[in-house]
């Protein structure tokens, strides 16, 4: 989701690549259904390893409540988003973390200077 927000909020200003240590190589369909709702289309994506990434210095890298075990990604400036996993979570709830992900990704690129006009 975080990666559908960079790309929507950012436009061509950004490049965004969402990756996992352990993807499962599908995506939730509670996330599929949550994007659904603001009119994006999830389905066609795929859960990545971080092995997919490319080799770079990112500019930014978010990780999403690791914490401890989270893998060392060369980054410019990084953040822990110590967010719930809401792959458990009622549909009401994931769409909670939704939000939340939007508002961080949002608050970001505006930071950044990149947040698309009329985003």
């Amino acid at each position: 989701m975080a990666e559908a927000f960079a790309r929507i909020l950012g436009g061509s200003a950004v490049e965004a690549y969402s990756a996992g240590s352990r993807p499962s190589g599908v995506i939730n369909p509670k996330a599929i259904a949550a994007m659904r709702e603001l009119g994006y289309d999830l389905s066609a994506h795929s859960s990545k390893s971080l092995d997919a990434l490319p080799k770079v210095e990112f500019d930014f890298v978010a990780t999403m409540g690791c914490g401890d075990a989270c893998p060392l990604i060369q980054a410019r400036k990084r953040s822990d988003w110590a967010l719930p996993d809401p792959k458990d979570l009622s549909l009401e709830a994931y769409r909670g973390v939704r939000d939340e992900i939007r508002a961080k990704v949002r608050a970001l690129l505006s930071e950044l200077g990149v947040l698309a006009p009329g985003r």
